[in-house]
Formats: structure tokens, sequence, C-alpha cells
């Protein structure tokens, strides 16, 4: 029955509960008041230079801007790249290598001070001064990167970005062509900070922004307050449209159980995380108006340490991939409306992405059934049988579920298994850093921008791996010197044909998805539960939910 109800809620929601966007006029009347948001954690350090998960960049949309953003509009159209800080886009060079942009005049940050030229060139070094986890990936590929990378303290991108103070421009140059560089240049790792901004990591510190809000106050342990940016005027709606909430105040700590009573009880507007499975057909069934659900380009996998035993050996990888059952984890989510079974890398509707699953009863195209004499078998080929393997999840009921499943399948092929469950706000640096010595763990990926690249070439390239370092995002420490170099080939490929290039990928995505260095597990769909007073909920495809562009009444 809880099945059927959930089943019945989802096709209603699908059918169509999204609220259609009114009139200025009357939307100028929603301007004002608190929108109170919820999450189990902070999503760890404030600083935007650092910061990789989903819940900091969704929250960043409204208050940081680089020279170029995405498109603050729903669906596809939130993919496109606009002008932002800079006045159009730029000026690009024949051979592809050369951007040229003007800066907007005018524009000022939330302490007053005027945004100029060198805010923007100091930003850029700075990416690689804090050794941002994008440096050694997005960003390589700026002239005089390289001695950034070799030398983080030391950086200036001498003759990679140039300034001119009276022309109002800055110039950047790559080594070669990068048919992905906009789309980069759009994510909040390259906003413009205040050049004197210290170049390490900011952690609870704000620093001052230039889009309509602003963090006014932070404490990781209870929670975020934004508020509106004094010195923030318009200057495209596009790029970065004034906001409805007068202060949007994020507070952590309820357990979800809680954000979801706290939200049908109208004490809360919105809560980040995931709700609970046992929660679900109650609020489908009583609250349909209040849902909405969309798809996203993401997977949860269980990334696998290529660098420790057991999973230094690929069979004793293989053997887990084999061992799951997909359909049980896609239940612990919520059910089919809501996940899907994967076994590859790529997500599907997605570039590159060509359907394929080697890790199933019957291998071919898609999921069937776990083989778990396969996967025993393969367990003891790899001679790891009996060995301690520690699974790291996010304290969060999803995440909890779902990790005490697979530590039943591990133990259910030979090995001596835990799960150790530790705060949303740090888990995700803490499985990256190779000095805690993380076996297995269980996370998200959500697209960074709409391309194969992001999830093959920065979770699994080798420029991707620092050994200890909170920005080593190739977490599983996976690095195939061919895979790589034909990675290489398809980004260049990329910038004279991509549609060759997307051909390329999907037969990346099967060579990596063969050497098993993370675990599909599924991909999501997200769902919002939203107060009944919130209104104008507009869902982007590339930062989801645009929490400031919704009135509270």
């Amino acid at each position: 029955m809880k099945k059927l109800l959930l089943t019945a809620s989802a096709v209603a929601l699908m059918a169509g509960t999204w609220l259609a966007p009114a009139q200025a006029e009357y939307l100028q009347e929603h301007r004002g008041g608190t929108m109170r948001l919820l999450a189990r954690s902070a999503a760890g350090t404030l600083d935007p230079h650092i910061n990789y998960t989903s819940q900091g960049w969704q929250m960043y949309q409204p208050i940081y801007d680089g020279l170029v953003t995405f498109r603050k509009a729903e669906g596809m159209d939130g993919f496109t790249v606009v002008a932002d800080l800079a006045e159009a886009m730029p000026e690009v060079s024949s051979d592809g290598k050369t951007f040229t942009f003007k800066l907007r005049k005018g524009i000022k940050f939330s302490t007053g001070q005027e945004v100029g030229v060198k805010d923007v060139v100091a930003s850029f070094q700075r990416i690689f001064k804090v050794s941002g986890p994008t440096s050694g990936t997005f960003y390589a590929g700026i002239v005089g990167a390289d001695k950034c990378l070799a030398d983080t303290k030391s950086c200036t991108l001498e003759g990679g970005v140039v300034g001119d103070e009276a022309a109002g421009t800055i110039t950047i140059n790559l080594v070669k062509p990068d048919a992905e560089f906009l789309y980069k240049l759009a994510l909040p790792h390259a906003v413009t900070l205040p050049a004197d901004t210290p170049a390490e990591d900011a952690g609870s510190v704000p620093i001052p922004s230039t889009g309509p809000y602003m963090i006014s106050a932070f404490d990781p342990n209870k929670g975020m307050t934004v508020t509106r940016n004094p010195h923030f005027k318009q200057w495209s709606e596009d790029a970065q449209p004034d906001g409805y909430p007068d202060v949007v105040q994020y507070d952590f700590g309820l357990s979800e159980e809680a954000a979801v009573t706290a939200i049908q009880n109208g004490e809360a507007d919105w809560m980040f995380d995931s709700l609970p499975s046992d929660r679900l057909a109650e609020v489908g069934t009583k609250y349909t108006e209040q849902l909405h659900i969309a798809p996203l380009s993401a997977w949860w996998y269980a990334p696998l340490n290529t660098r420790l035993a057991p999973f230094d050996n690929v069979k004793a990888r293989q053997a887990v991939a084999f061992a799951i059952d997909r359909n049980a984890l896609v239940k612990l989510f919520g059910g089919k409306v809501l996940a899907s079974p994967v076994c590859q890398i790529l997500p599907p509707d997605f570039p590159g992405h060509v359907d394929y699953c080697p890790y199933t009863k019957d291998p071919g195209a898609k999921w069937s059934a776990p083989d778990l004499e396969k996967a025993k078998q393969l367990v003891d080929e790899s001679g790891t049988k009996g060995q301690k393997v520690t699974l790291i999840v996010e304290d969060t009921a999803v995440s909890r579920s779902i990790g005490v499943y697979l530590q039943s399948v591990l133990t259910s092929i030979g090995y001596v298994a835990d799960v150790k469950p530790i705060s949303a706000n740090i888990q995700f640096t803490y499985i990256q850093n190779t000095n805690n010595k993380v076996q297995m763990s269980v996370t998200q990926w959500y697209k960074d921008y709409p391309a194969a690249s992001n999830f093959l070439n920065i979770l699994f390239g080798c420029a991707s791996f620092r050994e200890g370092s909170d920005a080593s995002i190739n977490i599983a420490g996976f690095c195939d010197k061919d895979i790589d170099a034909k990675m290489q080939k398809a980004l260049d490929l990329g910038v004279t044909d991509q549609k060759a290039a997307d051909v390329l990928w999907s037969e990346i995505d099967k060579q990596v998805t063969d050497q098993a260095p993370a675990i599909g597990l599924f991909t999501p769909k997200r769902l919002d539960f939203v107060s009944k007073r919130l209104g104008n909920f507009k869902f982007n495809r590339q930062f989801d939910w645009m929490i400031t562009q919704s009135w509270v009444q």
C-alpha cells in the first residue's frame, strides 16, 4: 500500500504542480519577509573558490558573480552561459585561445568597494593559491597555471590572466583551445572576490559579495543568515536578478523527520536533505501541491580506494559491483519514481551516454539483478576474503540506510565490514583526503556543467587526485595513463567536433566502468517539499531551485 500511495502521488507530481509565473506587478507585492531553510548540517567552508557541494553552490547563486554565469532561468535554459560582471560575452581569438572581457562599471561589493580589474585578476590567482579543487582541472589550461600548480603561494598567472585598468578589460590566454572554458568560468570556483581576500580557506568567515544578497552571519553548528546587499543594483536579469525575501535564514541541525514536520506546520519553508522514505507516502498524498519533482544529471556512487587494500585489486572492486542489489537502494531512496538503478558513470540523457551495465546477472545495456555467486568468486580470486572494510557515509537518514545496506553486502561476500556515519558538513572533504585512509564511501555527484568530461575527467582523471588534500575530488585515487590520454584526446576533439568527442567519451565511460574505481548506485530525481506560504517556485537545471526567486507570504 505504501508503495502504491507513493507512486500515485508521484504521478500527480509529474502531471504538473509547478506554479505559473505571475505578472511583474503581482511579484512586486511579494517582496520582503524572511524565508527559512533547513539542512541536516552546513555545507562545509563558506569559501566559494573551495566549496564543492551542491548545497553550497545553490546558495551562492544570488550571492557571488563571475565574468560570466549560467542564466537564472527555468529548465534547460539554465544551461546557457550569459555575461555577468562582464558587459558582454568575450571576444574570442580565431585560434580559440584568447578570451577578452570588458568589465562592467559601477558594480560594488557588499562592503561598498567598487569591483575593478585588479579584483578579477587577483581572484584567478587565488584559485591556485588556495589550491581550489578544480585548479588542476578546470583552470589548468590557462597560461602560467603549470607554474601556479607547482608553487601555489607565488602564483601570478603571468601571461595567462592580464588586466588592463585603463581599458577596463581582462584577457585570458589559454595554452590550447578549450570548448568547455566558458562553462568553467560560469561556476562558483571562478567568481570574483575582493583583491585583498586572504589567500587561504575562509572557513566560517563570510567573504564580501556582489550579488543581491550577502552572508551576514554564520555558525556551522547552528545556521547561516543571508541578507540583502545594500550596494546591489540589478545590471542583468538573466545573470543576476534581484530577489524577493529580505532575509534567508538557513538553519542547521534538525533531523530530516523534524524538518518535514516543520514544513508541514509552516515553521519552515524548505529542506535541503532528501525526505525520509517513511514520510514520502504521507507527504505525497496530503501535500501534493507543495511538492515539486525534477530530473537531475547526477548519480549516487560508492568510491573505492584503488590505492588501499582490498580495493587496490580490481577483482575486489568488481565483486562489490556485482553484489549490490540496486533495486534495494532505489527503494531506500524513495522508489522508482525518484531514482533509477545505474551501473555506469555518465547519467542518462547526458552527452556521451550509451546504456552499459557489465555488473548484473545478465550483462548488457541495463541492470537486472545482483550476481552474488560471481561476486564471491571474484573475492576468492582476488585473495582479499576476510579483510576489514570501513565504509564512511553522511550522517543523514538516507545515507545511513544505504551504508547499513552496503555493509550487509560486503559481509555477504566475505569481508569484515563496518559503517561509520559522520557529519555531512565534513564528510565530503574527509573522504577526499588520503590522510584519512578511507577505503570506501558513499557520496553524490551533480554535474558542474553539461559535458561528459565533468563526470569522467573530473572524478577519474589523474590531475584530480592530490595526496593529503581535502580537495582531491578523484576520491578513488584512480589514474590510468592510457585512459587519461584518451580523455585529453576527447577534450581536444571537442573543440572542432563535439559529436565525435562524445562518441569517444562513451568509450571512456565503458573503460572506467570496467575498472570499477567507483560503484554506480542510482540516478536520483530532485523532490522539493516547500511550505504552503512559499510561491513562485522555479527550478533551474544547472543549480536546482532558485531560492531567492521565490517569495514567502
